[in-house]
């Protein structure tokens, strides 16, 4: 397909850009943004294989990712306590930049707060989350800059009308917002700097030729002397060394439930199981743990089991008794590995990765993506 190009479309379109970046999601159109507004010259397309973002960029449930308490100290069991600290200061850092990029306004923000649940059975594992309370509060202080993180709320139980729930921990850090609307303004940035998106367009080599670097796609060839790549959990495809393993998050939202008490969102299950209200609707997704190397996958889809728990913990535990119809079903696939840390780092000469978010774009994709960027124009 090398010779399909007109002269103009080779001259005004695939051969004339000065950063390519595969990728168009969170992290990919905030790498575009930094590296126009630092330097409004610059030439920068992006590629996108997919008719919208793929991944998890327009496909996640739309949380702001904070983290709740289990979650912190399950990352303290795997790294250290400075290494913890820095995660949250960069999520929430990234969230302020995410906000003040697009407005509140923009991407339907609201800082409503979360709730960890704790089921009847699992009162040893709400005990030894409450026995953490004090310390992790102490810890994130340095980060946020109040020590009022997180607290015992077990009376908003009856509140929310959850059945089989016995302690919930509460955070007004945790907000929601729109994934479409935030994406769809995102996008819009992206066209007022004169940014060029095309979609559609698969990569499928990327070679290193001297002083450029040619990309092989599924329209044709495209050339650029710098190569960002932003495709989070589809990385390993491109480049199988480095560390970041898909994971599939299977995701639902019921037709309206008149009179709905929820407001917020909510994680149980060790953030395996997650909720929230949106449009007097209930969002749920999760599940991945019931059969980690399943969810393990690049395809987008469905499983019967996870459906099936998903199902039930929804009319037993969220809406209990009012068999609430589901209008929608989906996946997202997120990028994990080991290190709880993004890999920002340039893989090749002039070829440059921004990738693995665990599960936290929304949070954290604003800054992975400048961080590319600066990386680049060094």
């Amino acid at each position: 397909m090398e010779h399909t190009f007109s002269y103009w479309e080779r001259t005004a379109f695939t051969d004339n850009a000065d950063v390519i970046i595969i990728g168009s999601g969170i992290v990919g159109l905030s790498a575009a943004l930094h590296l126009k507004r630092q330097q409004p010259s610059l030439k920068v397309t992006v590629l996108e294989r997919g008719f919208l973002p793929s991944g998890a960029s327009t496909k996640n449930a739309g949380f702001a990712c904070f983290g709740t308490l289990s979650e912190q100290m399950e990352y303290l069991k795997r790294s250290s306590e400075e290494e913890v600290l820095r995660l949250v200061d960069y999520k929430w850092r990234g969230l302020q930049r995410l906000r003040a990029n697009l407005g509140d306004a923009n991407i339907d923000f609201h800082q409503y707060g979360g709730h960890e649940l704790f089921m009847d059975n699992e009162a040893d594992k709400a005990e030894e989350a409450l026995d953490h309370l004090t310390y992790f509060n102490n810890l994130l202080a340095k980060a946020i800059g109040s020590a009022d993180i997180y607290a015992v709320a077990d009376a908003k139980i009856a509140d929310f009308g959850l059945k089989g729930v016995n302690r919930i921990i509460y955070t007004p850090y945790e907000g929601q917002l729109h994934t479409g609307k935030m994406m769809r303004t995102l996008l819009n940035r992206v066209y007022e700097q004169d940014i060029l998106v095309l979609n559609n367009c698969s990569v499928n080599q990327i070679e290193n030729e001297d002083d450029k670097i040619r990309l092989q796609t599924s329209q044709g060839d495209f050339i650029a002397p710098k190569v960002i790549l932003a495709t989070n959990a589809f990385a390993a495809q491109l480049y199988p060394q480095l560390d970041v393993i898909p994971g599939r998050g299977q995701v639902l939202v019921t037709k309206p439930v008149l009179g709905l008490k929820l407001k917020g969102t909510y994680h149980f299950n060790e953030g395996y199981y997650y909720f929230r209200n949106i449009d007097g609707r209930v969002l749920f997704g999760g599940g991945r743990n019931i059969d980690f190397k399943k969810e393990e996958t690049w395809d987008f889809g469905h499983t019967e089991k996870v459906k099936e728990q998903l199902t039930t913990y929804l009319n037993e535990m969220i809406l209990p008794g009012q068999n609430a119809e589901i209008d929608y079903w989906w996946s997202g696939i997120m990028g994990f590995g080991e290190d709880i840390s993004p890999i920002v780092k340039e893989v090749q000469p002039n070829i440059y990765c921004a990738v693995r978010c665990n599960g936290m774009g929304v949070a954290m994709g604003s800054l992975v993506g400048e961080e590319v960027a600066r990386l680049v124009l060094q």
